[in-house]
Protein backbone atom coordinates (compact mmCIF):
# COMPACT_ATOMS: atom_id res chain seq x y z
CA UNK A 1 0.00 0.00 0.00
CA UNK A 2 1.04 3.35 -0.72
CA UNK A 3 0.03 7.00 0.58
CA UNK A 4 -1.66 9.50 -1.50
CA UNK A 5 1.12 12.23 -2.49
CA UNK A 6 0.31 16.07 -1.32
CA UNK A 7 1.88 18.80 -2.53
CA UNK A 8 4.41 20.48 0.19
CA UNK A 9 5.14 23.76 0.38
CA UNK A 10 9.26 24.04 0.43
CA UNK A 11 9.03 25.06 4.01
CA UNK A 12 6.31 24.76 6.35
CA UNK A 13 3.68 26.44 4.80
CA UNK A 14 0.06 25.30 6.75
CA UNK A 15 -2.11 23.28 5.40
CA UNK A 16 -5.72 24.99 5.42
CA UNK A 17 -7.67 22.13 7.69
CA UNK A 18 -8.57 22.69 11.03
CA UNK A 19 -9.19 20.26 14.46
CA UNK A 20 -12.24 20.45 17.05
CA UNK A 21 -10.90 22.79 19.73
CA UNK A 22 -13.40 21.18 21.97
CA UNK A 23 -12.57 17.44 20.87
CA UNK A 24 -8.89 18.00 21.29
CA UNK A 25 -9.66 19.35 24.85
CA UNK A 26 -12.47 16.87 25.84
CA UNK A 27 -9.33 14.15 25.07
CA UNK A 28 -6.94 15.67 27.79
CA UNK A 29 -7.32 14.36 31.34
CA UNK A 30 -4.84 15.32 34.11
CA UNK A 31 -2.24 13.21 34.96
CA UNK A 32 0.66 13.20 37.81
CA UNK A 33 3.64 15.24 36.39
CA UNK A 34 6.36 12.45 36.53
CA UNK A 35 10.36 13.75 37.80
CA UNK A 36 13.33 13.68 36.82
CA UNK A 37 16.59 12.32 37.97
CA UNK A 38 18.96 15.36 38.30
CA UNK A 39 21.76 13.36 39.21
CA UNK A 40 25.16 13.86 36.86
CA UNK A 41 26.27 12.02 34.15
CA UNK A 42 23.72 9.27 35.91
CA UNK A 43 20.75 7.79 33.50
CA UNK A 44 17.67 6.38 35.64
CA UNK A 45 16.41 3.13 36.13
CA UNK A 46 15.52 1.19 32.47
CA UNK A 47 12.21 1.34 31.63
CA UNK A 48 11.44 1.86 27.82
CA UNK A 49 7.91 2.18 26.26
CA UNK A 50 6.26 -1.25 25.89
CA UNK A 51 3.26 -2.31 24.09
CA UNK A 52 1.08 -2.03 27.01
CA UNK A 53 2.04 1.90 28.00
CA UNK A 54 -1.05 4.21 27.41
CA UNK A 55 0.19 5.20 23.90
CA UNK A 56 0.52 2.14 22.12
CA UNK A 57 -2.60 0.80 24.15
CA UNK A 58 -4.35 3.41 22.46
CA UNK A 59 -3.03 2.63 19.33
CA UNK A 60 -3.89 -0.56 19.89
CA UNK A 61 -7.75 0.87 20.68
CA UNK A 62 -7.59 2.93 17.44
CA UNK A 63 -6.46 0.15 15.12
CA UNK A 64 -9.12 -2.03 16.12
CA UNK A 65 -11.58 0.50 15.40
CA UNK A 66 -10.93 0.95 12.18
CA UNK A 67 -12.79 -0.48 8.82
CA UNK A 68 -11.09 -2.16 5.99
CA UNK A 69 -11.49 0.70 4.02
CA UNK A 70 -9.54 2.62 6.55
CA UNK A 71 -7.04 0.27 6.94
CA UNK A 72 -6.35 0.11 3.23
CA UNK A 73 -5.38 4.18 3.47
CA UNK A 74 -3.18 4.54 6.55
CA UNK A 75 -1.84 0.70 7.65
CA UNK A 76 1.02 -0.31 5.60
CA UNK A 77 3.68 -2.94 6.36
CA UNK A 78 6.59 -2.96 8.53
CA UNK A 79 8.94 -2.82 6.03
CA UNK A 80 6.92 -0.43 3.84
CA UNK A 81 8.84 1.73 0.90
CA UNK A 82 7.68 4.79 -0.26
CA UNK A 83 8.72 5.76 -3.78
CA UNK A 84 10.15 9.13 -2.65
CA UNK A 85 10.42 8.53 1.21
CA UNK A 86 12.22 5.63 1.21
CA UNK A 87 11.26 3.06 4.36
CA UNK A 88 8.24 5.25 5.25
CA UNK A 89 8.14 4.29 9.07
CA UNK A 90 11.75 6.20 9.33
CA UNK A 91 10.86 9.14 7.41
CA UNK A 92 11.26 12.49 8.89
CA UNK A 93 10.64 16.09 7.88
CA UNK A 94 9.67 19.58 8.89
CA UNK A 95 6.35 19.40 7.38
CA UNK A 96 5.20 15.97 6.10
CA UNK A 97 1.56 14.17 5.86
CA UNK A 98 2.51 10.70 6.20
CA UNK A 99 -0.89 9.74 4.64
CA UNK A 100 -3.42 11.85 3.39
CA UNK A 101 -6.48 11.73 5.54
CA UNK A 102 -6.59 14.47 7.59
CA UNK A 103 -7.75 14.23 11.78
CA UNK A 104 -10.34 17.10 10.60
CA UNK A 105 -11.78 15.01 7.59
CA UNK A 106 -14.65 12.89 7.96
CA UNK A 107 -11.95 10.02 7.03
CA UNK A 108 -12.31 9.54 10.81
CA UNK A 109 -14.72 9.32 13.03
CA UNK A 110 -15.45 10.97 16.46
CA UNK A 111 -14.42 8.45 18.56
CA UNK A 112 -11.39 7.55 16.55
CA UNK A 113 -10.28 11.33 16.85
CA UNK A 114 -10.83 11.46 20.26
CA UNK A 115 -8.50 7.79 20.43
CA UNK A 116 -5.77 9.83 18.56
CA UNK A 117 -5.52 12.88 20.68
CA UNK A 118 -4.66 9.37 23.70
CA UNK A 119 -2.04 8.41 21.98
CA UNK A 120 -0.94 12.27 21.20
CA UNK A 121 -1.24 12.92 24.67
CA UNK A 122 0.41 9.42 25.86
CA UNK A 123 3.43 10.24 24.27
CA UNK A 124 4.25 13.12 26.25
CA UNK A 125 5.38 14.56 29.63
CA UNK A 126 1.71 15.84 30.72
CA UNK A 127 3.12 19.49 31.69
CA UNK A 128 4.12 19.59 28.14
CA UNK A 129 0.37 18.87 26.96
CA UNK A 130 -1.01 22.71 27.13
CA UNK A 131 2.15 24.02 25.41
CA UNK A 132 1.80 21.04 22.41
CA UNK A 133 -1.57 22.12 21.93
CA UNK A 134 -0.30 26.03 21.78
CA UNK A 135 2.35 25.03 19.34
CA UNK A 136 -0.31 23.16 17.48
CA UNK A 137 -2.82 26.14 17.10
CA UNK A 138 -0.18 29.29 16.58
CA UNK A 139 1.95 27.18 13.75
CA UNK A 140 -1.44 26.39 11.65
CA UNK A 141 -2.66 30.42 11.26
CA UNK A 142 -4.09 29.97 14.96
CA UNK A 143 -6.94 27.56 13.58
CA UNK A 144 -7.59 25.43 16.95
CA UNK A 145 -5.73 22.69 17.36
CA UNK A 146 -3.29 22.04 14.54
CA UNK A 147 -4.94 21.55 11.01
CA UNK A 148 -3.25 19.24 8.91
CA UNK A 149 -2.18 15.82 11.46
CA UNK A 150 -1.95 12.95 9.90
CA UNK A 151 -1.16 9.30 10.74
CA UNK A 152 0.26 5.74 9.70
CA UNK A 153 0.28 2.43 11.40
CA UNK A 154 3.27 0.08 10.16
CA UNK A 155 3.09 -3.72 11.31
CA UNK A 156 0.09 -4.95 13.73
CA UNK A 157 -0.10 -3.21 16.90
CA UNK A 158 -0.01 -5.51 19.74
CA UNK A 159 2.52 -7.66 18.02
CA UNK A 160 6.61 -7.95 18.13
CA UNK A 161 6.56 -5.02 15.31
CA UNK A 162 4.43 -2.06 15.11
CA UNK A 163 4.78 1.67 14.84
CA UNK A 164 2.39 4.51 14.82
CA UNK A 165 3.27 7.98 13.28
CA UNK A 166 1.59 11.05 13.72
CA UNK A 167 2.74 13.93 10.99
CA UNK A 168 2.48 17.47 10.12
CA UNK A 169 3.53 21.20 10.11
CA UNK A 170 6.46 21.03 12.94
CA UNK A 171 5.45 17.80 14.21
CA UNK A 172 7.02 13.95 13.87
CA UNK A 173 6.14 11.84 16.99
CA UNK A 174 6.21 7.89 17.39
CA UNK A 175 4.86 5.27 19.41
CA UNK A 176 5.99 1.62 18.97
CA UNK A 177 6.09 0.05 21.99
CA UNK A 178 9.83 -0.24 22.13
CA UNK A 179 9.50 -2.68 19.05
CA UNK A 180 11.56 -0.53 17.06
CA UNK A 181 15.06 -1.92 17.59
CA UNK A 182 18.09 0.31 18.63
CA UNK A 183 16.32 3.21 18.73
CA UNK A 184 14.42 5.89 21.35
CA UNK A 185 11.42 7.87 20.74
CA UNK A 186 10.70 5.17 18.20
CA UNK A 187 13.35 6.52 15.68
CA UNK A 188 14.04 9.91 14.13
CA UNK A 189 11.41 12.96 15.09
CA UNK A 190 11.01 16.54 14.59
CA UNK A 191 9.37 19.57 16.46
CA UNK A 192 8.80 23.04 15.74
CA UNK A 193 7.47 26.33 16.35
CA UNK A 194 7.02 29.83 15.06
CA UNK A 195 4.43 31.71 17.62
CA UNK A 196 5.70 35.27 16.02
CA UNK A 197 5.73 34.58 12.13
CA UNK A 198 8.27 33.06 9.64
CA UNK A 199 10.93 35.06 10.86
CA UNK A 200 11.05 35.08 14.57
CA UNK A 201 12.10 38.02 17.00
CA UNK A 202 15.01 38.52 19.20
CA UNK A 203 14.29 35.77 22.20
CA UNK A 204 12.00 34.14 20.53
CA UNK A 205 8.76 35.57 22.89
CA UNK A 206 6.31 32.45 23.30
CA UNK A 207 7.94 30.08 21.70
CA UNK A 208 7.53 26.81 23.95
CA UNK A 209 10.86 25.95 23.31
CA UNK A 210 13.03 28.33 23.77
CA UNK A 211 13.57 27.60 27.53
CA UNK A 212 16.15 24.94 26.13
CA UNK A 213 18.36 27.24 23.96
CA UNK A 214 18.75 29.48 27.49
CA UNK A 215 20.15 26.85 29.39
CA UNK A 216 22.17 25.79 26.16
CA UNK A 217 23.44 29.67 26.33
CA UNK A 218 24.09 29.42 29.95
CA UNK A 219 26.38 26.89 29.45
CA UNK A 220 28.61 28.82 26.69
CA UNK A 221 28.72 31.83 29.62
CA UNK A 222 30.47 29.72 31.45
CA UNK A 223 32.62 28.72 29.37
CA UNK A 224 36.31 29.93 29.06
CA UNK A 225 37.73 31.97 26.38
CA UNK A 226 39.50 29.06 24.61
CA UNK A 227 36.78 26.93 24.97
CA UNK A 228 33.96 29.19 23.86
CA UNK A 229 36.23 29.50 20.53
CA UNK A 230 36.11 26.01 20.19
CA UNK A 231 32.50 26.13 20.95
CA UNK A 232 31.35 28.29 18.44
CA UNK A 233 31.75 26.79 14.82
CA UNK A 234 31.18 29.41 11.96
CA UNK A 235 28.55 27.70 10.02
CA UNK A 236 25.62 26.17 10.45
CA UNK A 237 24.55 23.18 8.22
CA UNK A 238 21.56 22.42 6.63
CA UNK A 239 18.75 20.82 8.21
CA UNK A 240 18.74 17.69 6.26
CA UNK A 241 22.38 16.66 6.89
CA UNK A 242 22.71 17.58 10.54
CA UNK A 243 21.39 14.54 12.11
CA UNK A 244 22.55 11.31 10.95
CA UNK A 245 25.05 9.69 13.55
CA UNK A 246 28.81 10.61 12.80
CA UNK A 247 29.56 7.41 15.08
CA UNK A 248 33.27 8.74 15.53
CA UNK A 249 34.04 11.62 17.69
CA UNK A 250 36.65 12.83 15.28
CA UNK A 251 33.68 14.15 13.15
CA UNK A 252 31.77 15.82 15.87
CA UNK A 253 32.36 19.96 15.79
CA UNK A 254 32.26 21.96 18.72
CA UNK A 255 33.30 21.96 22.44
CA UNK A 256 33.98 18.44 23.74
CA UNK A 257 32.19 18.12 27.05
CA UNK A 258 34.99 15.77 28.27
CA UNK A 259 36.91 18.54 28.58
CA UNK A 260 34.52 20.95 30.58
CA UNK A 261 34.53 21.42 34.53
CA UNK A 262 32.29 19.91 36.75
CA UNK A 263 30.02 23.39 36.90
CA UNK A 264 30.39 23.07 33.14
CA UNK A 265 29.29 19.91 32.86
CA UNK A 266 26.50 19.80 35.53
CA UNK A 267 25.39 22.62 33.28
CA UNK A 268 24.62 20.76 30.21
CA UNK A 269 23.00 18.41 32.35
CA UNK A 270 20.72 20.45 33.20
CA UNK A 271 19.98 21.08 29.20
CA UNK A 272 20.13 17.57 28.38
CA UNK A 273 17.04 17.27 31.42
CA UNK A 274 15.38 20.03 29.35
CA UNK A 275 15.65 18.21 26.17
CA UNK A 276 14.35 15.05 26.87
CA UNK A 277 11.29 16.53 29.97
CA UNK A 278 8.15 16.80 26.56
CA UNK A 279 8.47 13.28 26.50
CA UNK A 280 7.05 10.18 28.53
CA UNK A 281 8.93 9.05 31.33
CA UNK A 282 9.59 5.82 29.00
CA UNK A 283 10.85 7.66 26.50
CA UNK A 284 12.90 9.77 28.31
CA UNK A 285 14.22 6.60 30.46
CA UNK A 286 15.45 4.98 26.65
CA UNK A 287 16.90 8.22 25.71
CA UNK A 288 19.76 8.07 29.07
CA UNK A 289 19.96 4.38 28.46
CA UNK A 290 20.70 4.82 24.91
CA UNK A 291 23.08 7.95 25.88
CA UNK A 292 24.90 5.61 28.52
CA UNK A 293 25.93 2.86 26.38
CA UNK A 294 27.91 5.41 23.90
CA UNK A 295 29.60 6.72 26.79
CA UNK A 296 27.03 9.12 28.20
CA UNK A 297 27.76 13.31 28.04
CA UNK A 298 31.51 12.42 28.17
CA UNK A 299 31.07 11.02 24.75
CA UNK A 300 29.07 14.54 23.20
CA UNK A 301 29.88 17.66 22.06
CA UNK A 302 28.26 20.76 22.30
CA UNK A 303 28.21 23.11 19.32
CA UNK A 304 27.06 26.88 18.97
CA UNK A 305 26.64 28.61 15.45
CA UNK A 306 27.62 31.90 14.50
CA UNK A 307 25.62 31.60 11.85
CA UNK A 308 21.93 32.73 12.05
CA UNK A 309 22.19 34.69 14.95
CA UNK A 310 19.14 36.52 15.36
CA UNK A 311 19.32 40.42 16.12
CA UNK A 312 23.23 39.50 16.17
CA UNK A 313 23.28 39.67 19.91
CA UNK A 314 25.73 36.93 20.40
CA UNK A 315 22.34 34.85 21.69
CA UNK A 316 23.00 31.67 19.94
CA UNK A 317 20.22 30.94 18.15
CA UNK A 318 21.62 27.51 16.77
CA UNK A 319 22.66 24.85 18.43
CA UNK A 320 23.87 21.26 18.88
CA UNK A 321 24.45 18.38 21.63
CA UNK A 322 25.53 15.20 19.82
CA UNK A 323 27.49 12.02 20.24
CA UNK A 324 28.51 9.01 18.40
CA UNK A 325 24.46 8.19 18.00
CA UNK A 326 22.75 10.76 19.77
CA UNK A 327 22.04 14.35 17.72
CA UNK A 328 19.78 16.76 19.30
CA UNK A 329 20.04 20.21 16.70
CA UNK A 330 18.30 23.12 18.23
CA UNK A 331 17.84 25.41 14.77
CA UNK A 332 16.36 28.94 15.97
CA UNK A 333 16.93 30.68 12.91
CA UNK A 334 14.06 31.91 11.21
CA UNK A 335 11.96 29.90 13.37
CA UNK A 336 12.93 26.92 16.02
CA UNK A 337 13.25 23.43 14.05
CA UNK A 338 14.67 20.56 16.25
CA UNK A 339 15.99 17.66 14.57
CA UNK A 340 16.40 14.67 16.81
CA UNK A 341 17.60 11.05 16.50
CA UNK A 342 18.59 8.64 19.17
CA UNK A 343 20.13 5.44 19.86
CA UNK A 344 22.38 3.17 21.34
CA UNK A 345 24.36 1.71 17.77
CA UNK A 346 25.41 4.26 15.53
CA UNK A 347 24.70 1.97 12.23
CA UNK A 348 21.11 2.86 12.37
CA UNK A 349 20.25 5.16 9.40
CA UNK A 350 18.57 7.99 9.07
CA UNK A 351 15.76 8.86 6.45
CA UNK A 352 15.52 12.26 6.59
CA UNK A 353 14.39 14.87 3.90
CA UNK A 354 14.08 18.49 4.15
CA UNK A 355 11.24 19.66 2.36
Amino acid sequence: MQPETNPLCPDCSPEATALDRRGFLSSLTAVAATGLSSALWTAPAFAAPSPKSAAETAVKTFYDTLKDTQKKAICFDWDFKHPERGLLRSHVSNFWPVTKPFFTSDFYTKEQRAILFDIFKGVFNPDWHDRFVKQLKDDHDGKPWGGGLSCAIFGKPGSDQFEFVMSGRHMTIRADGNTASHVALGGPIFHGHAPSGFTEKVHHPDNIFWSQAELANNVYKILGGKQQKMALVERRPKDEFTVPFQGNEERLAGMPCSEMSKDQKEAVQKVLMSLIDPYRKEDRDEVLECLKKQGGLDKCWLAFYKDGDTGNDGEWDNWRLEGPSFVWYFRGHPHVHIWINVADDAKVALNARNF
